[in-house]
């Protein structure tokens, strides 16, 4: 069938793009969307998707769409939304907004649907609707009610449904006490909607949609003979991410270059402070102590950090002649009410007792000012801009204490939801400087206006990506002047589990842009036979996984050796083990896999197990296996191997307090990672590069081997788990 091509000239979509200023990528993204829409028609079980990032401007899109759609025979509009009112309010203030004006012509109706009149009269019908329902029982049962009893006509016209954060309650199955699968009433609600109406597109909107991508053609419910069709995509649109957007790349990728901005935002907390902030106990932590103690060190230098902050942003601005900003700092580590109250208690004894220290000690609130003032400046010098003087920052910092500049404020309940959000349905900013302690309100979807600080610590026993994703609220459009001093706070353990999620998200999007989901990623496990397999979506558990695509480093990082005593014969081993080719330092050489699977054995002994290590050996021999045997090369079986001796880096990076993860791109020097990406094509190349391990360099004085593993240039994006994992000798 011949692709439709749609009508871009009618009202709606012309009225939005004077209204707004739409990129030529945009409307693309919109124009196809819509055509990909008319092309598959009604399809119940292969809808649409707009594929976006977090807050990079999705609800822009597929408003965008609607107009469109709209002027291209669609009638109905329905927008399911997050089941929270604050979402379901912000996306109505939204469609008022983006349509004020056009309303008024008598040509569109938008609507609540907790709050649309009974009563419309054939004239109203006779205008487009739009229809705004959150993703809850009640309001879907008031839906099925609009369309079967109240206004059944609205039933048969062309209808185009939008389930916005589509992931969230789509399709999906949860377990009851009885241990008995069953359908999620919501999703079964949302399934006889499509099925109740009788011209109807469906398109699905989500920065998380691993659920949906993962599903399987059919389900069939444990003890029914019922047969389930869920929602997988039939076709999915990328909704372009401007070069403003701040995601994944920025906290997780330029964070590792030391000449970015982006190379002071992490700063690690303790898990044991995590602890501190779950519940009040005495034995953790003293409330009397909390300007004091160590167990909240990390909390309170992020609150003087995000006053200090925000106070030099507005010194800025208010020098360059321009309006001062309000800004905020959200603190998300709990979903439990009882410890968003410990929360809020903690930090306004922290503010109380900042507060009294200008009067009883101000030698401790001013050498606390003065850090925090250093920390900012390393970023802000980065961006050549003028830096506020200390005596200003100092000076801007205590009134802000002493006049009660900063707000504390708990966002876990719907029921205060009035006073939380603005007139546009986003979080308000009542205070120059405004701390927010989170609940599930802060999930996903709510926009967060002036965010330069981030405190997370949600830390379950298995990472799922969408939710870890959809937490992300520090993701966004942000000033670079912002960023400088926007800092993240979170364990290295989320830290390193985030990243992961940032590279398979990557991944994901990369193979869409390379051809569609049909060819997209791979999602691999390897049994218990050691043989590579389809893997079972039910298994991809995020703190499992590896992702593999062009060029991918894998590496050990954070790991610590053994003592000499122990590892010197190892070492010694090694050494004769991998001198065996005879080659020269810096040349590439073929050897077989199994010989290289072995060397890795043997290091994986050096390293010393108690030390946070964040090498995942089952993965990374997994995935050396994988991309070996998994090509047409005639290579196959083989990787390249490229070693070099002599060198000596530091255990952590020389002014920063990470770990050095780059042992193959040493400064001055031109590295083995070139030499690798000239022969890696069809198979890996594995870097071998012997370290001097100086104690001065913070090793323990022995020299020890570090390996690197690049997956080739020709990698088709794969997805490991290796909760599975099973290593054979």
């Amino acid at each position: 069938m011949q692709q439709v091509k749609a009508l871009t000239t009618g009202m709606f979509y012309t009225y939005l793009k004077e209204r707004n200023t739409y990129s030529n990528e945009i409307m693309q993204c919109i124009e196809k969307s819509l055509e990909h829409l008319l092309h598959y028609g009604t399809t119940m079980n292969r809808p649409g998707m707009l594929l976006g990032k977090i807050q990079s401007g999705k609800t822009r899109t597929f408003i965008g769409l609607s107009g469109l759609a709209m002027d291209n025979g669609y009638d109905v509009i329905i927008v399911l939304t997050k089941g929270t009112r604050a979402l379901a309010r912000q996306t109505l203030q939204r469609l008022y907004q983006e349509f004020e004006g056009i309303e008024d012509e008598d040509v569109l109706q938008i609507h609540d649907i907790m709050s649309m009149p009974n009563n419309l009269i054939e004239y109203e019908l006779q205008q487009k609707q739009m229809i705004v329902v959150k993703k809850e029982t009640n309001n879907l049962k008031r839906l099925e009610e609009v369309l079967s009893v109240s206004y059944p006509a609205l039933a048969t016209k062309k209808t185009l449904v939008i389930d916005d954060e589509a992931d969230f309650a789509s399709i999906g199955f949860s377990k009851t006490k009885r241990e008995v699968t069953e359908i999620n009433v919501i999703a079964g609600q949302i399934d006889r909607l499509r099925r109740n109406l009788a011209d109807v597109s469906f398109l699905q909107v989500t920065a998380t949609p691993y659920s949906l991508y993962l599903q399987p053609d059919t389900l069939k419910v444990d003890g029914s003979s019922k047969v389930f069709q869920p929602v997988k995509p039939a076709f999915t649109e990328l909704v372009p991410v401007p070069n403003e957007y701040i995601g994944g790349k920025y906290y997780f990728e330029e964070s590792e270059a030391g000449d970015s901005i982006s190379s002071h935002i992490y700063e690690p907390i303790n898990e044991d402070e995590l602890m501190a902030l779950k519940k009040q106990d005495r034995r953790r932590f003293k409330l009397e102590e909390a300007l004091h103690s160590n167990k909240i060190s990390s909390l309170r230098n992020s609150i003087i950090h995000f006053v200090v902050g925000g106070v030099m942003r507005r010194i800025q601005q208010k020098q360059q002649g321009r309006r001062m900003n309000k800004y905020s700092f959200i603190i998300h580590t709990e979903q439990a009410k009882l410890s968003h109250e410990w929360q809020e208690t903690i930090i306004l004894e922290i503010k109380r007792q900042l507060q009294q220290a200008a009067d009883d000690q101000p030698k401790l609130l001013l050498n606390l000012i003065r850090a925090s003032f250093e920390n900012m400046k390393k970023s802000l010098m980065m961006l050549g801009g003028d830096i506020p003087s200390f005596a200003e920052v100092q000076f801007e910092s205590l009134w802000a204490l002493q006049k009660d500049h900063l707000l504390i404020s708990k966002v876990n309940s719907e029921t205060d939801i009035n006073q939380l959000l603005d007139n546009t349905g986003q979080l308000k900013l009542r205070a120059p400087l405004n701390i927010f302690i989170g609940g599930q309100i802060l999930d996903r979807g709510i926009t967060i206006a002036n965010l330069i600080g981030f405190y997370y610590g949600r830390n379950p026993r298995r990472f799922q990506q969408d939710t870890v994703l959809q937490h992300s609220r520090m993701y966004g459009f942000r000033p670079k002047e912002d960023l400088a001093v926007t800092r993240f706070y979170t364990t290295k353990e989320i830290y390193h589990v985030m990243r992961k999620i940032y590279e398979f998200d990557t991944g994901l999007r990369k193979a869409f842009e390379q051809g569609g989901q049909d060819q997209g990623v791979v999602f691999i496990q390897q049994d218990q036979q050691n043989e590579i397999i389809p893997c079972s979506p039910n298994k991809l558990l995020l703190s499992k996984t590896t992702t593999l695509r062009s060029y991918k480093r894998m590496l050990p990082v954070g790991f610590q050796t053994r003592y000499k005593t122990y590892i010197s014969q190892t070492i010694d081993k090694l050494d004769r083990a991998i001198g065996a080719s005879g080659k020269a330092d810096g040349v590439a050489f073929l050897i077989r896999l199994d010989n290289a699977k072995k060397i890795i054995r043997t290091i994986a002994k050096t390293f010393d197990d108690n030390t946070d290590s964040s090498w995942d050996v089952k993965a990374f021999l997994a995935s050396m296996e994988y991309l070996s045997q998994h090509t047409d090369s005639t290579y196959q079986g083989h990787v390249w191997c490229i070693v070099k001796r002599g060198r000596n880096m530091s255990r952590i990076r020389p002014g920063s307090n990470r770990y050095e993860d780059a042992p193959d791109t040493p400064a001055g020097e031109k590295g083995e990672l070139r030499i690798a990406k000239q022969v890696a094509t069809d198979i890996p190349a594995l870097l071998l590069l012997r370290q001097n391990g100086e104690e001065e360099k913070g090793w323990r004085g022995t020299p020890f081997w570090w390996p690197v593993l690049v997956a080739p240039k020709n990698t088709k994006t794969v997805v490991f788990t290796s909760e599975s994992l099973h290593e054979q000798d």
